[in-house]
């Protein structure tokens, strides 16, 4: 693996109709930005060669919104990843990284955040840029990574959408 993006699920409705937090949607709001988020990491050259999806509702309306920037991206369903801590996502990011450019990982917090921010101190990223990132990793926030021969990361980018509303 070259290449990694980390992208948050976009806004959700508070509540289901089941009560099930697995099964909220994503709200108008985070549609929009999911789709934008896709478009802005596609037209930067962002272009995942591999999508490892959380099977919640609200990850597989993310990737439904964002999919049309990345026509050649295939999907593997993941049921792990489903509020995954990092270790788990880190497990899932290695073996698809094996055939893999770039991974690209649609998932929730804290576990995406949480890695984002290992990653940074990893990567000896300056200060300001990772107190931003812990203090906020919002909704449909995607985080990029380059990785070097020897496998450690270098950031490549923290986007955040732009809110409209």
């Amino acid at each position: 693996m070259d290449r990694l993006i980390l992208l948050r699920h976009g806004k959700a409705e508070a509540e289901s109709d089941s009560g099930d937090d697995f099964d909220r949607r994503l709200a108008p709001r985070g549609e929009r930005e999911s789709a934008e988020m896709g478009a802005r990491l596609a037209e930067m050259g962002f272009q995942p060669d591999v999508v490892l999806l959380s099977p919640s509702a609200r990850t597989r309306g993310t990737w439904a919104a964002a999919c049309a920037a990345f026509p050649k991206a295939a999907v593997q369903l993941e049921d792990h990843l489903y509020n995954a801590d990092t270790g788990a996502i880190w497990q899932a990011i290695e073996a698809a990284g094996q055939d893999a450019a770039t991974v690209m990982v649609v998932g929730h917090n804290p576990g995406l955040q949480e890695l984002t921010l290992s990653l940074l101190i990893e990567g000896s990223a300056p200060a300001g840029l990772l107190a931003k990132a812990q203090r906020h990793f919002p909704p449909a926030a995607a985080s990029v990574f380059l990785f070097d021969g020897s496998r450690r990361p270098h950031y490549d980018g923290l986007f955040y959408p732009e809110r409209g509303d």
